[in-house]
């Protein structure tokens, strides 16, 4: 395809809008509270709400568009984003928001498996290892540059009605997107009609719904009951795993995690997001309840990581093919060196200066990022064949979905009761909050470097084998290829 480059950037433009509304939301929560007289509960489920059903229909959305069309797919939940961004900038009650999030998420998970999927569709070798590293770029700035574009439209239309445009702004951005994706994506093919499995759609949503909902609401629910539902969703995915394996079209090739490059590369996308994107939901919390920051300045304060990100995502896209996990691990280690120095700039400077103090540790952490995140990407699914590709994203990105709801979770747990033991020490609290986030991203670097000692890698680049491997394991009857 002659446009593939043109395809990608349509891809990227949708990526970019559900992503950052995962973020972009947190510093409108003080305007939405005082313009719709929300309650602590009803803005947790803004933003959990959002993660939440985002996270539910990844693996099936992904399926469908391997199955039957990835254009139509993506189109599909391209238009249910844009109405669901209108009827959330219109909202007149917080119930008709939180229906509207709810509604987003569904939208964005629809989505964003369609991207990897034509990513894998469009792209071969080194040029898919750039593809993805545009994606990364696209992930790491629009998590960071989330609280910036919030804070700068709140400052622009007023604190009262500031937070509508938060939504309002992705409805021109997405009528242009599907206009270009009806022109540039791949035509859509009918030919397959296999099913979606209703009972491994059933079993899977179920089991990661209770897997999510405690993570998603720990801070209110109250109690160590809700841990159970966690139990539950364990067990729901195993009977899942159970019944995939002898389900006529399922909706993912368990075959995919005998591949050490998927299963481990799984594995690190999970522990990184869980500790990566709790970073940004504590340093926002520090710079505005903490030390009285408005929206804009605590945006300001996290641009340095996005600027890295984007460069590190940039160089990591086009370095990967040479080398490999490699790469992945020396991002680990200059995010963990990154946000050490945060830390200590924190115990050096934590008032009001801490935002100039941390912005050469977090661009540090953010080139590190940059490293992490597209190439991962790239490494994990280069053994997927193409028309496995969008289920194959879905189930990685249903892990980073969990992945950021258990790193809020533990993470905030700790902030909060740091607050609470030490009465108002945000300071503290972020830094008691950064050993858990280090945690994770050590325990990413142990499975990064966990692949690297198998001696996984050859020589070749990660995405030589691919097709060959995944033609050998649908020949083999689903065993490794």
């Amino acid at each position: 395809m002659t446009r593939r480059w043109q395809a990608l950037s349509v891809c990227l433009v949708a990526a970019f809008m559900t992503l950052l509304d995962v973020s972009i939301v947190n510093v409108a929560l003080p305007s939405i509270r005082s313009g719709l007289h929300a309650s602590d509960a009803q803005l947790q489920w803004i933003l959990s709400g959002y993660a939440l059903t985002f996270g539910l229909v990844l693996v099936p959305a992904g399926r469908l568009g391997d199955a039957r069309s990835r254009r139509a797919v993506f189109m599909f939940g391209l238009a249910l984003f844009t109405a669901a961004s209108a009827g959330a900038g219109i909202a007149p009650t917080i119930l008709f928001l939180v229906l509207a999030r709810l509604v987003q998420g569904v939208a964005g998970g629809i989505l964003n498996p369609q991207v990897a999927g034509l990513i894998q569709q469009l792209f071969r070798g080194p040029e898919r290892g750039r593809a993805f590293g545009a994606l990364g770029a696209v992930i790491g700035i629009a998590t960071a540059v989330g609280p910036l574009l919030g804070g700068g439209l709140i400052a622009i239309a007023g604190p009262a009605e500031g937070w509508r445009w938060v939504f309002y702004v992705n409805i021109p951005v997405g009528v242009v997107a599907l206009f270009l994706a009806w022109r540039l994506l791949p035509a859509p093919v009918y030919g397959e009609r296999q099913g979606l499995d209703p009972l491994g759609v059933l079993l899977l949503g179920a089991g990661v719904l209770c897997v999510l909902l405690p993570l998603v609401q720990e801070q209110q629910w109250r109690g160590d009951l809700k841990w159970l539902l966690v139990l539950a969703g364990a067990v729901l995915l195993a009977a899942f795993a159970a019944w995939e394996r002898r389900a006529r079209a399922p909706m993912v090739d368990l075959a995919l995690f005998r591949l050490r490059s998927y299963s481990l590369g799984s594995a690190i996308a999970l522990l990184y997001f869980a500790g990566f994107t709790a970073v940004f939901f504590i340093f926002t919390l520090y710079l505005q309840a903490g030390l009285g920051l408005s929206a804009l300045e605590a945006g300001l304060a996290i641009t340095p990581f996005a600027l890295g990100s984007a460069v590190g995502s940039t160089l990591g896209g086009r370095a990967v093919s040479r080398y490999g996990r490699q790469l992945v691990a020396g991002g680990l280690c200059l995010v963990l060196a990154g946000l050490g120095a945060a830390w200590l700039a924190v115990e050096l400077k934590p008032g009001a200066g801490v935002a100039w103090a941390t912005a050469a540790p977090l661009l540090l952490a953010g080139l590190g990022s940059g490293l992490v995140i597209s190439p991962n990407q790239t490494i994990t699914l280069s053994e997927v064949d193409y028309t496995e590709g969008g289920s194959a994203a879905g189930v990685l990105q249903t892990g980073q979905r969990v992945g950021t709801a258990m790193g809020v979770a533990a993470v905030g747990s700790v902030f909060f009761a740091t607050i609470a033991g030490t009465r108002g020490d945000w300071a503290a609290a972020f830094r008691h909050g950064l050993i858990v986030v280090l945690g994770f991203v050590l325990a990413a670097l142990a499975a990064a470097l966990a692949d690297l000692a198998a001696g996984r890698r050859g020589s070749a680049p990660p995405e030589e084998g691919a097709q060959a491997q995944a033609e050998g394991r649908r020949g083999a009857g689903g065993g490794r290829g």
